[in-house]
C-alpha cells in the first residue's frame, strides 16, 4: 500500500479543516453588528445566521462548485417540444438545490421597513462566501426591485406581485430582474432607446419595444425595463420604470425574444443575456416621469449598496482560504504561516475585509434608518454619497484581496478545483462592472456633489467616528481628511479639469471614512480590531518604506494563525 506523501497529507488536512459554518467562521460580522445595529438586533438574527451560514458551506458551496467544475451553466431553450416559443432558462439540477437553500433563508423576506436591512446584509454577507454563482445577483435584483414596488409602485402592483418578490422559499417566489442597459449607451442610460407607448385597450398599461443589451437574471418572472416615454424629451428625463410580466399565460413569452446569452469572465453561473422587446406588455412603476429617479434609488442603489457586501463576502471567504493554507502548508522546514512576509500579507487581507464591513455595516444603517423614515438629513447626504464610494472602493479591492490570497496558494492557486479563489477573483473582476464601473460611480459623486452640496456633512459626520477613537493616531487621519477634502471640493466645482482628480481624491477619501470607522469601532471589540485599525491607518497614512510591527500584525491576525509552527 502506498503511502501518502507528506504535502498531500498537509492539503488533507487544510480541506478537512474548512469551515462547516460561514457564520461560525466570522467573528467580526458579530462585532459590526453589534457596534450598528445593536447587540439586541443581532441575538435576535443570530440563530437564522447561524443555520444559514451552514447552508452556504455544506449546501450552496458544493453546488456552485459542482455547477463550475463541471461547465454546468445556463443554458436557452428558445422553443419547446412541439415547437411554440417559450425562451426559457435551463439550469443544472444543483442550481434549484442551492436556491431552495437561498430563498429559504428568508433573505428576500426581510422586512425592512421593521429594520430588516441588517438582517438582509448579514444574509448576503455569508451568500457572498460562495462568490456570485448564479444566486447573488438574482437575489439582489430581487430585493431591489421588491423595494421599487413597495416604495414607488401602485397599490395594485404590491398587491399583485410584493408577496411572490418577498416569498419565505422558493416554491410560490417570483424572481425580479433590472434591464437598463442598451448597446449604444452602456452606462450612459439616458442614450436609451427602447420606447413605451401606451396600450391602446388596457388603461394605464404600457407597450415596450426595443433590444436591452445586458440582461442579467433573464430568466426572471418579472422585469424592470427602462424605456423612454416621451421621444420628444432627451436623457434621463425622458425614461419610465415600467414592470413587465414574463409571460401573461403562464407560457408564451410577453412580446420578449432572448437573443443569445452572454458567456462572461466570472459569474458564469448567472444567465445574462440580450433580450428583443416587441409591444411587451407593461405598467409604470409609480409616476413615469419619475423612472430614471426610481431606477437609480431603488433598483440601482439596493444593488450598489448590496455589491459591496457581496465583494466583502468575497474578501473573507478568500481570506479564510489563505490563512488556514497557510498554517497546513509547510515549506523550508517552517508553515508558510510562521514566515513574516506572508503573515503581513495576511494581515492586510484581513485589514482591508474588516475595513470594507465596516464602511458597508455603516452605510448599512442608514438605509436601515431611511427605512423606518428615522434618517436625518446628514443620513440621507452621507448615504448620498457613500453609497456610490463605498461600491466603488470594495468591489477593486476585493479583486485585490482575492488576488492576494490565489499568491499565498502558489501556482496552486491558479487551480480551478484545488480551491474556490479562481471562482471568486473572477467573480471580483465582474462585480467591480456590476451597477456601475469605476469611473461612472465617481462622475456621479461629482455631479451630486456640485448639486447637492454633500460634501460638509460628509466631513463632519468623519470627523465624528474619528473623534470616538483612543487607539490610532486621530491627528494624522485628521490632517488627510482636511486636505483631501479641500481638494476634493475644487475638482469638484471644477467640473470637466477636476474629473480626472476626482477618481484618485474619492479613494483616498473612502480611505479615511474606512479609517474612521475601523478607529470608532475598535474602542468598542477586541484586540483584533484595534490591531486591524492600527494596520490600516500604517498602511494607508503612514511611511509607505516602514516595516510592519511584528506586534500589530500578531493582534491583527489574532488566533487565526496561532498554531502554524506546529509541524
Amino acid at each position: 500500500m502506498t503511502r501518502e506523501l507528506p504535502g498531500r497529507e498537509e492539503l488533507a488536512r487544510w480541506v478537512d479543516a474548512r469551515p462547516r459554518n460561514f457564520y461560525d467562521a466570522s467573528a467580526h460580522l458579530r462585532d459590526v453588528l453589534d457596534v450598528h445595529a445593536g447587540v439586541e438586533r443581532r441575538e435576535g438574527m443570530e440563530q437564522r445566521l447561524h443555520d444559514f451560514g451552514a447552508k452556504v458551506a455544506t449546501i450552496i458551496e458544493p453546488a456552485v462548485a459542482s455547477c463550475e467544475t463541471h461547465r454546468e451553466f445556463p443554458a436557452l431553450v428558445a422553443y419547446d417540444g412541439i415547437g411554440r416559443r417559450v425562451d426559457r432558462i435551463e439550469f443544472h439540477p444543483d442550481h434549484e438545490r442551492a436556491s431552495r437553500a437561498v430563498w429559504g433563508s428568508g433573505l428576500m423576506a426581510c422586512d425592512t421597513s421593521l429594520g430588516g436591512a441588517f438582517e438582509q446584509a448579514a444574509l448576503f454577507y455569508l451568500l457572498s462566501h460562495v462568490g456570485e454563482g448564479g444566486l447573488a445577483c438574482p437575489a439582489v435584483c430581487t430585493v431591489g426591485l421588491s423595494r421599487a414596488i413597495a416604495n414607488r409602485g401602485p397599490g395594485a402592483l404590491s398587491r399583485r406581485y410584493l408577496a411572490g418578490l418577498r416569498a419565505r422559499g422558493l416554491d410560490g417566489s417570483l424572481l425580479g430582474s433590472q434591464f437598463l442597459t442598451e448597446v449604444q449607451g452602456g452606462s450612459d442610460v439616458g442614450a436609451n432607446i427602447v420606447v413605451a407607448t401606451p396600450d391602446a385597450e388596457l388603461p394605464g398599461a404600457w407597450r415596450i419595444s426595443g433590444e436591452k443589451w445586458f440582461c442579467s437574471v433573464a430568466n426572471a418572472d418579472l422585469f424592470a425595463v427602462t424605456a423612454r416615454y416621451d421621444a420628444a424629451v432627451d436623457g434621463t428625463r425622458g425614461l419610465g420604470c415600467f414592470l413587465v410580466a414574463r409571460t401573461l399565460d403562464n407560457h408564451a413569452p410577453n412580446g420578449f425574444r432572448i437573443r443569445q446569452l452572454k458567456d462572461k469572465l466570472g459569474t458564469r453561473g448567472l444567465a445574462s443575456g440580450e433580450i428583443d422587446f416587441d409591444g411587451a406588455l407593461a405598467w409604470p412603476i409609480g409616476a413615469v416621469g419619475d423612472g430614471f429617479h426610481i431606477a437609480v434609488e431603488e433598483l440601482l442603489n439596493t444593488s450598489r449598496w448590496l455589491n459591496a457586501i457581496g465583494s466583502t463576502g468575497l474578501m473573507r471567504r478568500a481570506y479564510l482560504e489563505a490563512a488556514s493554507f497557510a498554517r497546513h502548508r509547510h515549506a523550508f522546514n517552517r508553515s508558510i504561516g510562521s514566515i513574516p512576509i506572508v503573515r503581513e500579507q495576511l494581515a492586510m487581507m484581513k485589514t482591508e475585509e474588516y475595513a470594507a464591513l465596516s464602511s458597508t455595516m455603516a452605510l448599512t444603517g442608514m438605509i436601515d434608518r431611511l427605512d423606518q423614515g428615522l434618517a436625518s438629513e446628514r443620513d440621507r447626504a452621507v448615504h448620498r454619497f457613500l453609497v456610490n464610494v463605498n461600491k466603488f472602493r470594495t468591489s477593486y479591492v476585493a479583486t485585490e484581496v482575492v488576488h492576494q490570497g490565489i499568491e499565498i496558494l502558489g501556482g496552486n492557486g491558479t487551480i480551478e478545483p484545488f480551491s474556490p479563489l479562481p471562482r471568486l477573483y473572477r467573480d471580483a473582476v465582474v462585480y467591480e462592472s456590476w451597477e456601475g464601473t469605476h469611473n461612472v460611480l465617481c462622475a456621479q459623486v461629482q455631479r451630486d456633489c456640485a448639486r447637492m452640496e454633500l460634501l460638509d456633512e460628509v466631513v463632519a459626520w468623519t470627523n465624528d467616528e474619528l473623534h470616538s477613537s483612543s487607539v490610532i493616531d486621530v491627528a494624522v487621519v485628521q490632517t488627510e481628511l482636511s486636505s483631501c477634502s479641500v481638494q476634493l471640493r475644487n475638482a469638484i466645482t471644477n467640473g470637466d479639469a477636476g474629473a480626472g482628480q476626482v477618481r484618485r481624491l474619492l479613494d483616498r477619501f473612502a480611505q479615511i471614512v474606512q479609517a474612521s470607522l475601523l478607529a470608532s469601532a475598535s474602542t468598542r471589540a477586541d484586540s483584533v480590531v484595534t490591531g486591524v485599525a492600527q494596520m490600516f491607518v500604517r498602511r494607508h497614512f503612514g511611511d509607505p518604506w516602514a516595516p510592519a510591527q511584528d506586534a500589530e500584525v500578531d493582534r491583527a491576525l489574532g488566533a487565526d494563525l496561532e498554531d502554524a509552527d506546529v509541524s
